[in-house]
């Protein structure tokens, strides 16, 4: 699409949701000057391919369009960080839906009080009635988001109790200190439940279907009009009650899979935000000093590479420490990354912290690896490196350096580009040998994050096929404990078995770039990567 077609459109649909008399009234540049200053203008590579991030195969966009358009019971409060970004503070919950909540004495149930002036976007009551059918979908549709749930113990429909129109209370199975942080995550989102049952058939109970193509909430923005692979526009719900109303009026997310495109519309100033540009591209944005960016490093994220330790014959740990002693890091961070990441090589040999991601204490020692093998009896290996290809702007240059290291040790490694829409269906087969693979726990906890990744119960997230009961028993004492000092000891122990035993060689921890117009405030950075619009203002 041509620049001048762009700024056309965006001057049409400013000044036609004006109408003539506004303009008469204001003038036309004062009208078309408050049109802007409440109209966002977004590219994104890839928008929402559904419009519920609870149905199968829901990308990633889809997150951000549940946070905007649907209200949770629970949200979190906000913090700054040093750089004077805006971001949410893992620690402490803020309301959203309720108004208040409260543990029982024993510690084994929290009751909710809704706020009685909420309504969804067609101005049906959000009543408890809602959140319980809401939640009974989260638990019951399977997939992610079941999972998901369960990870803070949310796993039964039974849990989850209508006491009145404006009460409603979720009774523990156990007492985990995920609970309650897993209740202001993107997928306990609230539906309209009438409206969706309406929809809803019996092949069909929770309405997937419809909700895939229809929106049924309550939040700050609803879906004006929804183009798959084209665009997506948001308009401000001006009856929402869950907090302050959003200075942007409208949110107009174009889909433009040329990373070259987004950049010069933003230069131009024909877009106001985009991020997902290679780490090359942020690296020259902040030289340049056109646009604003804003890095946060993402909290409980890492890119790593799994090595499959079911399958001989990366089952030898040994084999294993080799791989991590032979990676490029430094090339990998200089020439793929261009510094856009924090390190996590080079440690010291113990866990002094229990904290997650943190350094390995691996380094590039070449001699230290080819002994390893020669232990290993496993000279002259040949195997496959994949890589998804939709990350291949950093994932390609990453797996060259790899595969050129690997030869030094006498692995050989052909690199296997998967498309990115086979890419989570193909690690979860378990088949591949090495995979290069980011992965981002959204609440920031160590035991969640191993929980996920290295807990020999979960298949989703596990694709090393890592199992061991010793690693299973660490991360759940960490997870259920209540002494503090049990806690911090257990997580630089399961962290240290980690290191040991190299299920995964971490490269670096991920920073999640954004840029932006430098007339745009009110960025904060989320857990799930998309932009809050609530918090957005424009000049």
């Amino acid at each position: 699409m041509s620049s001048s077609h762009f700024d056309l459109t965006r001057r049409h649909v400013v000044l036609g949701g004006l109408g003539a008399a506004g303009l008469h009234a204001l003038g036309p540049r004062v009208a078309l000057a408050q049109g802007r200053a409440e109209t966002l203008l977004v590219v994104q590579e890839l928008g929402p391919n559904s419009l519920d991030m609870q149905g199968v195969g829901s990308n990633q966009t889809v997150n951000g369009l549940a946070w905007n358009c649907y209200d949770r019971l629970l949200s979190y409060a906000a913090k700054t960080l040093p750089d004077g970004t805006a971001s949410y503070d893992r620690a402490t919950l803020a309301p959203e839906l309720a108004e208040s909540w409260e543990v029982a004495a024993d510690g084994m149930s929290c009751t909710f009080k809704l706020r009685k002036d909420a309504t969804f976007h067609d101005g049906t009551p959000v009543t408890a009635k809602d959140v319980k059918w809401s939640f009974d979908r989260a638990v019951s549709v399977g997939g992610f988001p079941t999972f998901q749930m369960s990870a803070g113990s949310l796993e039964k429909p039974e849990q989850f109790v209508v006491v009145d129109d404006h009460t409603f209370r979720i009774d523990y199975l156990r007492k985990d200190k995920m609970l309650l942080f897993n209740v202001a995550v993107v997928v306990p989102f609230v539906i309209n439940s009438e409206l969706a049952r309406k929809n809803a058939t019996a092949e069909d109970p929770w309405a997937l279907t419809w909700l895939k193509a229809n929106e049924a909430g309550s939040g700050a923005y609803k879906v004006e009009s929804w183009k798959p692979g084209t665009e997506t526009i948001l308009s401000r719900f001006d009856n929402w009650k869950c907090g302050p109303l959003p200075r942007i009026k409208r949110v107009i997310a174009r889909d433009i899979p040329s990373a070259g495109t987004r950049r010069a519309m933003l230069e131009r100033g024909d877009a106001d935000l985009s991020s997902g540009f290679a780490p090359r591209d942020f690296d020259q944005l902040i030289k340049e000093g056109k646009v604003k960016v804003t890095g946060v490093p993402i909290p409980n994220a890492l890119w790593y590479v799994a090595l499959n330790t079911a399958k001989p014959p990366f089952d030898n740990v040994k084999l294993r420490q080799a791989i991590a002693w032979a990676m490029p890091y430094e090339q990998i961070q200089s020439s793929a990354f261009f510094g856009r990441a924090v390190p996590m090589y080079g440690g010291g040999p113990e866990v002094s912290k229990p904290v997650w991601p943190q350094p390995f204490p691996y380094v590039t020692d070449l001699d230290k690896a080819k002994a390893l093998m020669k232990e290993a009896g496993l000279e002259g290996l040949e195997t496959t490196l994949s890589l998804d290809a939709g990350t291949a702007t950093v994932g390609e240059p990453t797996a060259i350096l790899i595969q050129e290291n690997l030869a030094k040790i006498g692995i050989k490694a052909a690199i296997e580009k998967i498309p990115g829409a086979n890419w989570r269906t193909t690690l979860n087969k378990k088949e591949l040998p090495m995979a290069l693979n980011r992965f981002s726990g959204w609440l920031d906890y160590p035991e969640y994050y191993f929980y996920w990744n290295f807990h020999g119960r979960n298949s989703i997230f596990n694709i090393s096929s890592y199992q061991s009961k010793e690693m299973d028993g660490l991360i759940e004492k960490a997870r259920f404990t209540t002494d503090a000092a049990e806690y911090e000891a257990t997580v630089k122990d399961f962290i240290a078995l980690c290191m040991r035993e190299v299920p995964v060689v971490p490269l670096n921890q991920p920073i999640h770039d954004v840029a932006m117009q430098k007339v745009v405030s009110g960025y904060e950075f989320w857990f799930h990567r998309e932009p809050d619009y609530r918090q957005f203002a424009k000049g």
